[in-house]
């Protein structure tokens, strides 16, 4: 049973919809779904627009597939609308082009679409971006589907030496480490209050979704304030938007948890979710599931088809010499799901530790 059909029969009055405006791929896109999705075709962009401006925060689509040619000024305004009004801003939205012309269509929507498509593209590949899109979405609208979430029909497999590696490792270092553990535990109960363990949903190799483990850092609801401090997002360029978030000088961070991320003793129960299989100890970041959705185009969906880790490529590579570029870290995770072995996973290990002690954060 896939994921879809599973959100239907667990909650009948629940929908998803795609309005599409265009006519060349809309048939194709509304016989895939089928009965699934609701696909609402559109014409004309004043008519999609009419349409937009009387929906609320819970009636309207949840993503748009705009088939944009001509006007791209009135294309850009009315997404720009958009994504800035807090009614319509959690809203996908797909662009999809026909005259060859990506550069372009790039510089006008990157900052305010998912994906940009251009003819002749596989059509294939935009339902799976499509799917990928929906099934986060239907993972924040229904929680206790979320482990259940079907995996991508890629789906990485864990080599068996790389599996016994870490459970090895892990359960070693878990061992040695509890008494220290649990006085970290106990420095930050008295630090703040809140919960010892910081868990969040994220999405590693195969698209699987599995609870993070972190010890606690920030103050307690501190995800809710991330939009008001989206300006001093590290890996935003000129301005621009950009996949990954990282905070600088966070304020949302309690006294004892500066300490704690600064040491990278945070990311030490992680070591639970190696041992259960969530991740390895060497792999591709798992994203939080507002970063994940960002990363469906082709050039970024590899990186889901290999391990997720601990550390990996980002924390050995160009520690000290900047920030790295989006189109760096896709690099480094497409090279790392490529390339991955045992001996490259042991030099990542050895390289990890000087890493740590380095001042400059990647």
């Amino acid at each position: 049973m896939d994921l879809l059909t599973e959100i239907k029969q667990e909650n009948k009055f629940l929908t998803i919809s795609i309005a599409y405006l265009g006519t060349k791929f809309v048939d194709e896109l509304d016989a895939e779904f089928n009965d699934d999705i609701d696909v609402i075709r559109f014409d004309k962009l004043t008519t999609l627009e009419q349409y937009i401006g009387t929906q609320s925060i819970l009636s309207g689509p949840d993503i748009l597939v705009l088939e944009v040619e001509d006007d791209l000024g009135g294309f850009h305004a009315f997404v720009k609308r958009v994504k800035e009004s807090p009614v319509t801003q959690s809203i996908s939205i797909i662009i999809l082009g026909f005259k060859n012309n990506k550069q372009l269509l790039t510089e006008v929507f990157s900052p305010y679409v998912n994906d940009i498509y251009c003819y002749p593209f596989n059509v294939s590949n935009i339902e799976e971006r499509l799917k990928f899109i929906i099934k986060f979405k239907l993972i924040g609208e229904v929680p206790n589907l979320t482990h259940e979430a079907k995996k991508s029909e890629q789906e990485y497999r864990m080599p068996i030496s790389k599996r016994v590696f870490d459970i090895l490792v892990s359960g070693t270092l878990l061992l040695i480490l509890a008494p220290f553990l649990a006085l970290i535990a106990l420095i930050i109960k008295l630090d703040s209050k809140g919960p010892v363990i910081y868990k969040s949903k994220r999405a590693g190799s195969g698209y699987k979704i599995f609870d993070f483990y972190k010890f606690r850092s920030m103050r307690v609801n501190a995800d809710k304030e991330l939009s008001k401090f989206a300006a001093l997002n590290q890996y935003a360029v000129n301005d621009k938007s950009a996949a990954f978030v990282k905070i600088k000088d966070d304020p949302r961070i309690t006294k004892f948890g500066s300490f704690l991320r600064n040491t990278s003793i945070d990311e030490l129960p992680q070591l639970f979710n190696v041992l259960k299989g969530d991740m390895s100890l060497v792999g591709n970041r798992p994203l939080p599931l507002y970063e994940a959705q960002l990363l469906t185009s082709d050039e970024w969906a590899m990186r889901f088809l290999g391990p997720a880790g601990i550390t990996g490529l980002w924390q050995v590579t160009k520690r000290g010499k900047g920030e790295m570029s989006d189109e760096e870290r896709r690099k480094l995770d497409n090279d790392y799901t490529t390339n991955f072995s045992f001996w490259m996973d042991l030099k990542v290990l050895l390289k990890t530790i000087p890493a740590l002690i380095q001042k400059e954060k990647v």
